[in-house]
């Protein structure tokens, strides 16, 4: 043979060991990529990955009995969201004055570790809101956690701490309730503060990335005009790229997530956002309701009236002068019973300055001056709170202010107070206090169905999506799963009996409510 033959086998040869080695990387990778990506979906955050409200592949149950949860485990106080790794379930609360985060075993409910921040004052909240409001965020080592009275704390999967970033507490009417995320290495955190001056440049508003393996800042933001809100960033990723996207008062803004330049904003937001914003279909959508959490431009009286009956205590259809209780005021939300921190104006908390403004309340009304409310008097002037709720669906690839040329459509009715929107194959699902659910068309903002769930009251919990259905938990503890689809359709409806004003997280098999004093697993 040839030695010119000898070296083409030679070449062939090696040329087919590449290919066969090619071949089985390729294999290989066929074989481990689909476990691997399944690995990796764990519900990290407040509302799962990126704060969409959705895993793909999660199943957990559609139909649950109140008394036969898998486990139940007694918690301390919080409004904190549970999120996951694998195995493990991390969530916040408070004991005492202490705040603390714990771990718990997924498959048991067992408490693996708890640990105490440093001893701080706690800030001053609303009664309906917690100091342990902020939901943590997770990934493959460690878990983050964000308390408005302290700042951040690291601990790893184990509960050793990693490091800590004392920051100032941000000053909130309610208190703070913003949860911090993560991007690549970076770890995001809005630090809105109502201690801005308005009409100032000097911000003390701010949105910050930290290094989250050693909490070093990389970056930081300031948010002139910004005052304190209680909304959660998240990352947009579209064809034009990727935009860290943070809800502020009156307006959503678009940053460039590796400096945090501002890139885009757009306006026509009421003053008090709290939902997160979500993504589909190539469009980002963006719901706030008015200040005082009204949904709709268009005011019905008639719930309002109805709860102001409540004070009605001779049942003559007026109320009288005389009927002025220690609740009484004029109601913002009406789903809510007299006595809710919510329900209505906020008053003081003074006897003698209370029952002054509770007097000029009812003078201001009272137009005939005979000492006596009427429907017709009530329903005569009805303010109930500033601005106009608010739906937009924006378009990506603006620079500046991109109201007028990237918004693509406006929803003016039917717009939550809390719960945030969730998307799901080209429809958005939204939840209203007093039970009402709508679904939108995402091309062209249509309503297809808005309907009641037979479940009343206050939603906190934003609804959540798994294996074509949404799973809706009202404040009172009634969990409602309805078809995702054109056409409403409730699968499943089940009373705990108990508060919740969480948001669930799920993994594969399992749903996870968190009530006032305890969480539960349903699988």
């Amino acid at each position: 043979m040839s030695k010119s033959r000898m070296k083409s086998l030679v070449v062939v040869e090696k040329l087919m060991r590449s290919f066969q080695s090619l071949v089985g990387v390729l294999l290989l990778l066929g074989v481990c990529c689909p476990s691997a990506q399944a690995e990796s979906v764990n519900w990290n955050q407040f509302r799962g990955p990126n704060g969409a409200g959705i895993a793909a592949g999660f199943k957990p149950p559609l139909k649950i009995v109140a008394d036969q949860a898998a486990w139940k485990t007694p918690l301390p106080p919080g409004k904190s969201s549970p999120v996951l790794w694998r195995d493990r379930v991390f969530l916040t609360g408070v004991e005492g004055d202490r705040l603390a985060t714990l771990a718990l075993d997924a498959k048991s409910g067992k408490v693996l570790w708890k640990r105490l921040a440093p001893e701080t004052p706690l800030e001053r909240v609303h009664r309906a809101n917690s100091v342990a409001a902020s939901t943590p965020c997770v990934d493959e080592n460690h878990v983050y956690v964000y308390f408005g009275s302290y700042g951040l704390l690291c601990y790893d999967h184990e509960g050793l701490e990693q490091w800590k970033k004392p920051i100032p507490t941000p000053k909130s009417v309610y208190g703070v309730a913003t949860s911090p995320i993560l991007h690549g290495q970076r770890l995001i955190l809005v630090l809105d503060d109502d201690a801005n001056l308005q009409g100032s440049r000097l911000s003390r508003s701010k949105v910050i990335a930290l290094d989250k393996t050693t909490g070093e800042p990389v970056w930081e933001t300031p948010r002139p005009y910004n005052r304190g809100v209680w909304s959660t960033p998240m990352i947009w990723k579209h064809e034009s790229g990727t935009e860290l996207v943070v809800l502020g008062n009156g307006r959503v803004y678009g940053y460039e997530p590796a400096t945090g330049q501002e890139r885009w904003h757009v306006g026509g937001f009421s003053r008090e956002p709290i939902a997160v914003p979500v993504a589909g279909n190539g469009q980002l959508y963006v719901s706030v309701a008015m200040q005082g959490g009204r949904g709709d431009v268009k005011l019905d009286p008639e719930p309002f009236w109805v709860a102001m009956l409540h004070f009605d205590r001779n049942g003559d259809g007026r109320i009288g002068r005389d009927e002025i209780t220690k609740d009484f005021t004029s109601p913002f939300r009406p789903e809510l019973p007299p006595g809710h921190p919510g329900f209505g104006r906020p008053l003081s908390n003074d006897p003698a300055q209370r029952r002054k403004q509770q007097n000029d309340l009812f003078d201001w009304r009272d137009k005939n001056k005979d000492g006596f409310w009427t429907k017709e008097e009530f329903t005569a002037d009805m303010r109930v709170g500033r601005g106009q709720p608010n739906l937009a669906s924006i378009r990506a690839g603006g620079r500046g202010d991109i109201t007028e040329s990237h918004v693509m459509w406006n929803l003016r009715r039917g717009i939550p107070e809390i719960p945030s929107p969730v998307f799901h194959s080209g429809r958005l699902y939204m939840v209203r206090s007093g039970g009402t659910l709508s679904c939108v068309r995402t091309d062209t903002g249509e309503v297809i169905y808005r309907e009641r769930l037979g479940a009343t009251g206050q939603y906190s919990a934003s609804p959540v999506i798994a294996d074509d259905h949404v799973y809706l938990v009202s404040n009172r503890g009634v969990l409602t799963v309805v078809k995702c689809g054109d056409e409403f359709k409730v699968t499943h409806q089940a009373d705990l009996g108990v508060p919740v004003s969480a948001t669930p997280a799920m993994d594969e098999d399992s749903l996870y409510l968190r009530t006032d004093d305890a969480l539960l697993a349903f699988r």
